[in-house]
């Protein structure tokens, strides 16, 4: 009896981090930090794009920083020009999904439909090809292997999750300070999944004193595909 629990135990726990491990590559091809040979960090923001992109490219841009932007693309959609103002300031577009539903306990089908259709809208609208995937909620699902084969997308998790939808901008910062170290990919958020004007003011205040704190720490911020170059 006690052997069997045992084993289910085991089960479970390769089953979640398959699903959940920064670091698995069981359910598809996925990185959570970059090489650490140099001094450079990945600044990555989810779920956009919304009205308060704006605002974080003008604060990006203030302190010379590229960042990744992994975009939903109904988002994308909803909110074309903003979209088009990402990859036009020098920063890096990936593939969100389309509607930021959660693939889990979905079939294959519905997973590749879900990155394929962000895939076309978001070339469509700003004429990038996204190379780069990352999963909503983070969560990896059967199936997903395969779409991210046929779409050429590599999954990116993270180093550290800045929790940016529900804390306040002091410790957002913390976490990420505390997290900050050569290679590493820092997540944040620029949208709330599909909300039409969401609120991000914490998200902006804690990027505000973010970055100095790592110019002044000696790292660069770049994109992920940046990071990761030879």
């Amino acid at each position: 009896m006690w052997a069997g629990l045992g084993v289910a135990a085991a089960v479970t726990g390769l089953a979640a981090y398959a699903v959940r491990g920064r670091s698995s590559q069981l359910l598809g091809p996925s990185l959570w930090r970059g090489p650490r040979h140099r001094a450079e960090i990945a600044l990555t923001f989810d779920d956009g794009p919304s009205p308060s992109t704006a605002r974080l490219l003008e604060i990006l841009a203030r302190h010379g920083a590229r960042a990744t932007f992994f975009q939903c693309g109904l988002n994308v959609e909803r909110h074309p020009g903003i979209a088009c103002a990402v990859s036009a300031a020098g920063h890096q577009i990936g593939n969100h999904g389309y509607s930021h539903t959660r693939l889990w306990f979905r079939s294959p089908q519905f997973i590749y439909g879900e990155l394929e259709r962000a895939q076309r809208s978001i070339s469509a609208v700003t004429g990038t090809v996204p190379t780069l995937f990352r999963a909503p909620y983070g969560v990896r699902w059967f199936g997903l292997a395969r779409a991210q084969r046929r779409l050429n997308l590599l999954g990116v998790m993270w180093t550290v999750l800045g929790r940016d939808w529900k804390l306040p901008a002091d410790r957002i910062l913390a976490r990420l300070a505390a997290g900050a170290r050569n290679g590493a990919i820092l997540c944040l958020h620029d949208g709330r999944e599909l909300e039409m004007r969401p609120e991000i003011g914490e998200t902006l205040r804690a990027v505000e004193r973010l970055l100095p704190l790592l110019r002044d720490r000696g790292f660069r911020l770049v994109t992920v595909g940046d990071l990761l170059r030879p």
